[in-house]
């Protein structure tokens, strides 16, 4: 008689599951990462502590300092890197632990303020101190530009520009462009329809020479025009003092190129726009189609910052129009006192509310690019911070305390390995392979997880796994004396599969439920290590529903049709006849006690 069409196939379900963990182990060689990740105390990392400074040279408010470590903490998360930590210490101090080695990248994002300002430009010249006029540099005879030249800054556009200029070759970061910049005629008077000659980064996109020292028109502050003269941008860490205050009418800045031999400084009006105003910030990949050749990272600003943007987009276009050798035809990009990029606006007003900050591919690749869009992303920091004490941890430490973890992960695991064989004999080895397959599943997933989330394995993780090897097992039990219930009853074991196993999955799932809820409560609420043990205890609950789901049952059905479990041989440890006696010497114990009482 042919079983009916809705009978278990458990060789169906057991090949499923293996070619699933046959393609997670791909997926982790496809991602050139075959062991995991280690957390700070069993690899090592950094450990950096940043004091925050104020104007006034008090303590910072407890607020400015809280909502600064929930910043930093998003942007440790939006980089990637798992289970660092960032906690207040004292009243002034923020300590960030950073696992793994190679983290100078993420500790030096981390305590970046990210003020983002937008500034028309007022003034340009050399970035060496001036006192007189300064003289326009001259190009080589060539027309090649001079060791440490670098070409003009590309013009500010939307995202549906034109292709960019193959002159705008300069590191300088830049709002997306196209239109390449004129170059002087020889009379002296600015070309707008010929195209732009490589030149010195003093001369401005609209390629014309440097404006003399005493040619401030429209500056009305005397003290910055002062600063300005004497400010010099190759030495210190170039940024001029002031030249982050979003309160200040007119500042001077310096370029923040810092690969250049020759690097410009600028005199830059009132804040017109500000980071705080936009909305959203992307790393976007290089456009063929669109001639992006560059990484280069999406601004979409809020409706108040479109606005702003529009106004003075608006105004540097009128400065081009009247004036294309004119600074104020610029717009300077000012991230953290120092100009990202000033490119002038050619092409009109900028009203859509949409902008992109790109720059040449050798530069402006996917990290630069992933790391300036993470920062602005989730915005400026309240404070500024400066790096007291940057340190080096060890993992010998942390190595020797993981091999006193794994020693007694394994002992345990063997109790459980030797209860399960000494109780449930044959049936044991059922538990056994149980265990194999669910820590196969949870290397490969922990694999994973680190090369595409940044998962990083640390003690409190492997504690977590360690425990729910008790939870596991769990699981096999409660199906296994379901089972033995029913034949303790006299029903034949086949059927009794079945039975026993829907009366069995509830508890299961109920049990695992209970474990993953509390997991995920623990793990939003705690921190550090805690958060870790929660989220390894989490992920463990859930692979063992999927290793009883589709592997223990199976494969308990599977032996059933067995002569050796099917028959209940002695060893199965599915022998009714033994089953049944228990009962009764357990009955006649009961009975006994009974009547003694």
């Amino acid at each position: 008689m042919a079983p009916p069409s809705n009978a278990p196939k458990p060789g169906r379900t057991l090949l499923a599951l293996f070619a699933t963990l046959l393609v997670l182990a791909g997926v982790a060689v496809w991602q050139g990462q075959t062991t995991p990740k280690l957390g700070l105390d069993l690899a090592g990392g950094t450990t950096v502590t940043l004091t925050a400074k104020t104007t006034s040279g008090k303590n910072p408010p407890t607020e400015q300092m809280d909502q600064a470590v929930k910043i930093m903490t998003r942007r440790v998360n939006g980089l990637g890197v798992s289970d660092a930590e960032v906690t207040k210490q004292g009243s002034n101090n923020i300590v960030v632990n950073v696992p793994g080695e190679g983290q100078s990248r993420v500790v030096s994002l981390i305590g970046t303020t990210a003020k983002l300002q937008f500034r028309q430009v007022f003034a340009i010249a050399d970035g060496k101190p001036s006192t007189g006029p300064a003289p326009a540099p001259s190009a080589s005879p060539s027309g090649k530009p001079k060791k440490g030249d670098k070409s003009p800054s590309p013009s500010v556009s939307p995202s549906t520009s034109a292709k960019p200029s193959p002159s705008a070759t300069a590191r300088g970061r830049a709002l997306s462009g196209a239109l390449t910049a004129p170059t002087p005629t020889p009379s002296g008077a600015p070309s707008p329809s010929a195209p732009a000659s490589p030149s010195s980064p003093l001369v401005p996109p609209s390629g014309a020479p440097v404006p003399p020292a005493q040619d401030y028109a429209g500056v009305t502050d005397p003290a910055v025009i002062k600063q300005f003269e004497a400010l010099n941008c190759y030495r210190g860490d170039r940024r001029a003092p002031g030249s982050n205050d979003p309160n200040r009418k007119f500042v001077a800045a310096c370029d923040q190129d810092e690969e250049s031999d020759q690097v410009a400084k600028y005199i830059l009006g009132p804040v017109r726009v500000l980071g705080e105003n936009v909305d959203e910030a992307n790393a976007m990949p290089p456009d063929a189609q669109q001639g992006q050749a560059s990484w280069s990272v999406a601004l979409d600003f809020d409706g108040k910052g479109a606005r702003q943007f529009g106004e003075v987009t608006t105004d540097a276009y009128g400065a081009y129009q009247q004036d294309p050798s004119s600074p104020r035809a610029q717009v300077a990009i000012v991230l953290d006192g120092r100009v990202v990029s000033a490119p002038s606006i050619r092409e009109g007003a900028i009203t859509g509310g949409t902008a992109s900050i790109d720059g040449p591919p050798d530069s402006f690749d996917q990290r630069y690019a992933t790391d300036l869009a993470n920062v602005l992303k989730y915005g400026a920091l309240p404070l500024e911070f400066t790096q007291s004490s940057i340190d080096e941890v060890s993992s010998t430490l942390g190595s020797d305390q993981l091999t006193g973890g794994l020693i007694a992960g394994a002992i345990g695991l063997g109790l459980v390995v030797l209860y399960c064989m000494f109780y449930y004999r044959g049936l044991g080895l059922v538990a056994v392979a149980s265990l194999i397959v669910a820590s196969a599943i949870t290397y490969v997933s922990v694999v994973i997880l680190g090369e595409g989330m940044g998962f990083r394995l640390s003690l409190p993780h492997i504690i977590g796994l360690i425990v729910s090897i008790g939870i596991t097992a769990d699981s096999f039990i409660v199906y296994f004396e379901r089972l033995r219930d029913e034949l303790r009853a006299g029903r034949r074991l086949r059927p009794s599969v079945e039975s026993a196993w829907k009366r069995a999955r509830r508890t299961i799932l109920v049990a695992d439920a209970v474990t993953f809820l509390a997991a995920l409560v623990l793990y939003f609420l705690a921190v550090g290590g805690v958060a870790g043990f929660a989220f390894a205890m989490g992920l463990t609950t859930l692979i063992d529903i999927v290793v009883v789901f589709f592997f223990t049952k199976p494969l308990v059905a599977l032996l059933s049709r067995t002569n050796f479990y099917g028959r209940g041989h002695p060893l199965s440890g599915l022998d009714p006849r033994k089953l049944h006696r228990a009962t009764q010497r357990s009955s006649a114990a009961t009975a006994g006690t009974s009547q003694e009482a």
